[in-house]
């Protein structure tokens, strides 16, 4: 188990005990984390699951590849430097306690 941290536009913090494995997208699902939507079920086709990496984290978690890339240009909310679907995020011990904002438009 590895912690992941969301934070909501109004600085709540909900922190969740996710399963090493799984999307940081099925986590929050599974806690019931406000924000994120994820339509598509995790399939790379909707962009509702955006979240924004920490920048203390953004290496960790390391940057979106080929068509996860295209589709934070569709996002509701404006794409930022740690801009990521968390369907694309798997967690692992080596982003234990990583924090992701979910943007304003999701909320």
């Amino acid at each position: 188990m590895s912690r992941v941290e969301f934070e909501q536009p109004d600085g709540t913090v909900t922190a969740v005990d996710a399963t090493d494995g799984e999307s940081v997208m099925r986590s929050a699902l599974a806690h019931l984390v406000p924000g994120i939507v994820a339509d598509c079920g995790g399939e790379l086709s909707c962009a509702t699951c955006h979240v924004v990496v920490a920048d203390d984290w953004t290496a960790a978690v390391g940057p979106p590849t080929g068509f996860e890339d295209e589709m934070l240009d569709a996002t509701a909310e404006e794409r930022e430097p740690g801009s990521r679907l968390s369907c694309q995020i798997t967690v692992d011990p080596s982003i234990d306690g990583v924090r992701v904002r979910v943007p304003a438009s999701q909320w």
